[in-house]
């Protein structure tokens, strides 16, 4: 008898005992974390919290997350603040470069990307220039470079950055577009992109000038010539992203919009030891899927342009000046691309075209 009415009260013993087993477990499962599509995983720590933290470590290499919001169906143009409007009118001869400069192209996306960042291939970080300051230039070089007098240092940068408005409502996690920085100083931003050109006399330039610019770099024109933007780099010129191969994003599936800026941001993390925050869609075309792309591959901008430089001089979006924080496109291009001009010869042009309407050069990662 005592058998038969102690294994009953045994087998509620253990029950009861699965059951708290059971209940703790689950108390202290921690948050699930889903996998990135390209096999980086996402923290659960909010995108703004991450987007504001310094370079990753070399044992932990950039990683994805989705916007927990996505926007409702809308245009690009409907997320920028000043102008809008969409393209690169004039972005031309992209398709024409020589096949010989593309490098290697993809084959440079995957050795970044399968790479760990603890066994070598990461380049060191020495320090791209100071923050929050523009690069000094020698006093008498401007002579050198044809201009009538030297640039003038930029204003102090704002000790708060301008808060990037939106035509749109505000989401989660999207970053926000620009075309023109706002501010009351006289002060615009160069932009230069791509990478097709690589002038040695160009890092000599911008070095006794101290010009101050924003690189966005394309991996497929780069190549292994990733040194040269280095050298730009640690003058205190930041390289950000302008995607792997340069497509048209807009209306490119999510995985493939993912994969072209992810892809560039994981080689110039491996290359420069530095994530970008920046990102610039090629031809100036993007859609809401470009923007949740962007957020997942960590964009804290997305900057596009209002003037462009083109031959024979500035091409304004709209108007015929340029405006307080305005963004200035150019190009790493040569004499095939500049009708026989070099690269410091548009430069230079550039300079005193900016120069000639009373404004000054600023870095644009002061600001945005």
């Amino acid at each position: 008898m005592m058998i038969k009415t102690g294994f009953p009260r045994c087998l509620v013993l253990v029950g009861a005992a699965a059951v708290l087993t059971a209940c703790g477990s689950l108390a202290a499962a921690p948050e699930p974390h889903t996998g990135s599509r390209h096999g980086a995983p996402m923290p659960p720590a909010s995108l703004a919290a991450r987007l504001d933290d310094p370079p990753p470590a070399a044992s932990q290499p950039p990683a994805g997350r989705e916007p927990e919001q996505w926007p409702p169906a809308s245009s690009g143009p409907g997320y920028e603040g000043g102008e809008g409007g969409e393209g690169d009118e004039g972005y031309e001869g992209y398709e024409g470069y020589e096949e010989g400069e593309r490098g290697d192209g993809g084959a440079a996306y995957g050795r970044a990307r399968d790479a760990s960042p603890s066994g070598g291939t990461r380049a060191s970080a020495p320090a791209a220039g100071p923050p929050g300051s523009a690069p000094a230039g020698a006093s008498d070089a401007y002579r050198r470079w044809g201009l009538d007098r030297p640039l003038a240092r930029p204003p102090a940068p704002p000790d708060v950055k301008p808060a990037l408005g939106r035509s749109g409502p505000q989401q989660w996690g999207l970053p926000p577009i620009v075309r023109r920085v706002p501010t009351d100083q006289r002060v615009v931003f160069v932009t230069i992109d791509d990478g097709i050109e690589k002038d040695p006399r160009f890092v000599e330039q911008a070095r006794e000038l101290g010009l101050p610019f924003t690189g966005f770099l394309t991996d497929d024109v780069i190549g292994n010539h990733y040194d040269y933007f280095d050298q730009l780099r640690r003058l205190g010129n930041p390289m950000e992203n302008h995607t792997l191969t340069h497509p048209s994003l807009a209306g490119m599936a999510y995985d493939d919009q993912v994969r072209e800026i992810c892809g560039q941001r994981d080689i110039l993390w491996h290359r420069f030891g530095q994530q970008p925050k920046l990102f610039r869609p090629p031809f100036g075309e993007y859609d809401d899927t470009t923007l949740r792309a962007a957020a997942f591959c960590g964009v804290r901008t997305v900057v596009l342009w209002r003037a462009e430089m083109e031959t024979h001089g500035l091409a304004y979006r709209s108007g015929d000046h340029l405006l307080p924080g305005d963004i200035v496109l150019a190009h790493f291009r040569g004499p095939e691309q500049l009708e026989g001009q070099s690269m410091t010869d548009m430069v230079t042009g550039l300079v005193r075209a900016i120069q000639a309407q009373g404004f000054t050069i600023g870095r644009l990662e002061d600001y945005v």
